[in-house]
């Protein structure tokens, strides 16, 4: 058995909007890390938050890998068709969509109508019993889930029958033998619960997408099938039981059964629709007898979450009413299979928060006085004190609080502008301030600090009429291009301006630096190291000219002392001459 829960997160798709949130009547979604995962305890099945689901994050469990394990085990294989599939595939004929199914495997194919029809008699002969009180169907697994988890003192008042699934699953048994295995395929997410539940009796639970990928995987085209004369329901067609999909549907098979005439007969389709008739009522207080026929869809099984919605509900509603075979009247139906079903309560518990817990969550999120309550729905709570109960059971994080988080953002932005040492305004397209910091207004003097003083901010202030250099914000609204000016002078002030577009065409903002007394350090600086460079040049200039003098003098003694010493040949040696070498002062001998 596949332990997953029918309805799951795909957390790396999730986007932390909190519509399933918003949309989940009974609130089963737990928010941890900004990923919305379902609570299976609390859940009712419904798949309203797999509708709504912008992201598609909220996915429905696929069942093929267990279906084609099945269909290729030696066990035959019977689906039990929702009646909803002539709306579904209306394209298709009925012997068409049954040709394909068995050639997938499936060793034949009944309508889940025909186990209708069986709880409609077993109902039928309940009210005839019944002289006041309640009777509620347990036709829809998602309201009967609803009923037992959040309306527990109506869990008695579900008719003791299963439902029509489950009845045609035991009839189906009963028909072909109990070692059969009975597969479910329609557009109802909670049959999937319904199926985990009661295994032996109902094997796996189908929705049509699953169906569709299950054909398109073996290459079938149910349009490009002929029938046969084997291709037909198994063991009989359905009749009165095919209005079951529709809002009303139910009661128009019982109402013929029935032979008391006290019942009153009432069709509520949507678990908002139903919570509305029965929350506060104690099923004491009904005098009358009266059947109620829940659908957790509104319209019905023909707008269940795994159901395409092509075409109009009116459409869709009306190919249910031609498909339904209207009988003069309807026959006594029985089996000789017992198909009684139990819907114990099985109340969600309500967590006891005391009053400190509730103060101390409302206070995480902002809420300190009564007018903070805004109940504004955002975080998906109907008021903001469910959404302290949801924070206090582990349920929400703080960041779920729209206007918490937009005055956290707000809080952290004025800080950041307080403690900038820059000048920070905001102009929208008509030059008018949206917001500003305290260090603008000093930079554009007194009177502007005054003005800021008395509404900080400055908002909606004319920047015209503060800055010569408003009409710079005007180019780069205009533009959408970034400005920069490294030394903007602004009377006796120069100014480094950066102003950059926010949003295009109507909002720029701007930092600016006052660099005044920056660039006078820096001419300082400059000018003593001209300075500087003045005397090492003088200096350089004086020890060469000395250098210089210097030279000439040594020149002149070298030329000199070179002018003292006549040229003369000097002779050099024999080597071959023992004889010592005559001095040069020595005079020539004589011959």
């Amino acid at each position: 058995m596949n332990n997953r829960y029918p309805i799951y997160t795909e957390d790396a798709e999730c986007q932390d909007c909190y519509k399933c949130v918003r949309r989940c009547l009974v609130k089963a979604i737990r928010v941890r890390d900004g990923r919305a995962a379902v609570i299976p305890e609390n859940c009712i099945g419904c798949g309203r938050c797999v509708e709504v689901c912008p992201a598609h994050a909220k996915r429905v469990r696929s069942d093929l890998g267990r279906i084609k394990m099945l269909l290729r085990s030696d066990k035959p294989v019977y689906v039990s068709l929702a009646p909803s599939h002539v709306s579904e595939y209306h394209r298709l004929q009925p012997g068409q969509l049954i040709a394909a199914l068995r050639r997938l495997g499936f060793a034949g194919v009944g309508e889940t109508a025909v186990g209708a029809q069986l709880v409609s008699a077993a109902v039928a002969a309940e009210l005839n019993r019944m002289e006041r009180g309640v009777v509620i169907s347990s036709a829809c697994p998602a309201a009967a889930d609803f009923i037992r988890k959040y309306l527990p003192q109506f869990a008695g008042a579900i008719t003791p029958v299963l439902s029509p699934v489950m009845a045609h699953a035991r009839y189906l048994r009963d028909r072909f033998g109990d070692d059969i295995a009975v597969v479910f395929v329609g557009p109802c997410i909670a049959k999937k619960t319904e199926a985990d539940r009661h295994e032996k009796l109902l094997t796996l639970a189908l929705t049509y997408p699953e169906l569709n990928q299950l054909l398109q995987d073996h290459d079938i085209d149910p349009c490009r099938l002929t029938p046969g004369p084997e291709d037909h329901f198994v063991p009989e067609k359905a009749a009165e039981g095919a209005l079951y999909p529709i809002e009303g549907g139910m009661i128009e098979t019982i109402r013929p059964l029935c032979r008391n005439q006290r019942v009153r007969y009432a069709s509520i389709s949507g678990i908002g629709s139903l919570a509305l008739a029965l929350e506060g009522l104690s099923p004491d207080e009904v005098e009358v007898p009266v059947f109620i026929e829940t659908l957790a869809c509104g319209g019905g099984c023909v707008h269940g979450p795994q159901s395409e919605h092509r075409s109009p509900g009116l459409l869709e509603r009306l190919r249910i009413l031609e498909s339904a075979v209207t009988l003069p009247e309807i026959p006594p139906r029985s089996t000789p299979g017992d198909f009684s079903g139990e819907f114990p309560p099985d109340p969600v518990p309500a967590e006891t928060v005391d009053d400190a817990k509730l103060r101390e969550a409302l206070h995480r999120i902002g809420k300190f006085r009564p007018e903070d309550e805004l109940n504004c729905g955002g975080c998906g709570y109907d008021s903001c004190r469910e959404f302290a109960r949801a924070l206090i059971a582990g349920n929400g994080e703080n960041a779920m609080c729209v206007s918490y988080m937009r005055k956290l953002a707000q809080k952290k932005a004025n800080a950041l502008l307080r403690c900038m040492p820059a000048g920070v305004a905001v102009v929208d397209k008509n030059l008018a301030i949206v917001e500003c910091n305290r260090m603008f207004a000093e930079l554009l003097g007194p009177d502007c600090l005054d003005v800021f003083d008395a509404c900080p901010g400055m908002a909606g202030a004319d920047l015209r009429r503060m800055a010569s250099f408003a009409p710079l914000f005007l180019d780069v609204i205009e533009s959408g291009s970034e400005l920069k000016r490294d030394y903007l002078k602004v009377g006796d002030h120069l100014f480094n301006l950066t102003i950059f577009p926010i949003e295009a065409g109507a909002v720029a903002g701007a930092v600016i630096f006052d660099v005044t007394h920056t660039e006078l350090h820096r001419s300082e600086i400059a000018a003593r190291a001209r300075e500087v460079i003045d005397k090492n040049l003088a200096a350089v200039q004086e020890i060469a000219c000395r250098l210089g003098e210097h030279m000439a003098d040594t020149e002149l003694l070298l030329r000199s002392i070179a002018d003292d010493y006549p040229d003369e040949e000097i002779s050099t040696p024999n080597p071959g001459n023992s004889a010592a070498p005559r001095s040069p002062a020595s005079p020539p001998a004589t011959e």
